[in-house]
């Protein structure tokens, strides 16, 4: 799939698959300008200069780097970020710092995984009644208990 993408800086970087079988491209911090410290239990928006037409029918979701979120409590704030394929504005990452020292993201840092996935739009019908099921409404932790 090609995916347009347009620099919005000069010196933005485009996303990089890590390795062969990577299913998310990382997502890199504007690499001009000064360094950014997200302070614990702040949340910054990181951005990338880019902007990109997400073909219609598919979604950009944005998601942690495993490394940056085990190792310095750094990761999306809304834990997934939802990039539609209508928005045409500037990809950025809202990071936020789960940990409590204050970390620091330097200019051109991996920032975030991100991923294109297709989208199915559902059509909602209101009901009267819903299909029985052997769950049934059990909700939070429901399956794991005997």
């Amino acid at each position: 799939m090609e995916l347009k993408i347009k620099k919005l800086h000069p010196k933005a970087i485009l996303p990089t698959y890590g390795s062969a079988g990577a299913a998310g491209a990382d997502l890199y911090a504007l690499p001009d300008g000064d360094p950014i410290v997200i302070a614990p239990g702040e949340t910054v928006m990181i951005h990338t200069g880019l902007a990109m037409a997400i073909p219609e029918g598919y979604v950009g979701l944005n998601f942690a780097r495993s490394g940056l979120a085990s190792k310095r409590g750094l990761a999306p704030a809304n834990k997934v970020g939802v990039i539609d394929s209508d928005y045409r504005g500037e990809l950025m990452v809202a990071l936020h710092n789960h940990g409590n020292i204050p970390q620091t993201v330097e200019p051109g840092d991996r920032v975030a995984q991100f991923l294109i996935m297709p989208v199915i739009q559902a059509s909602f019908t209101e009901v009267d009644e819903l299909d029985e099921t052997d769950r049934g409404a059990g909700g939070f932790g429901s399956t794991g208990r005997k």
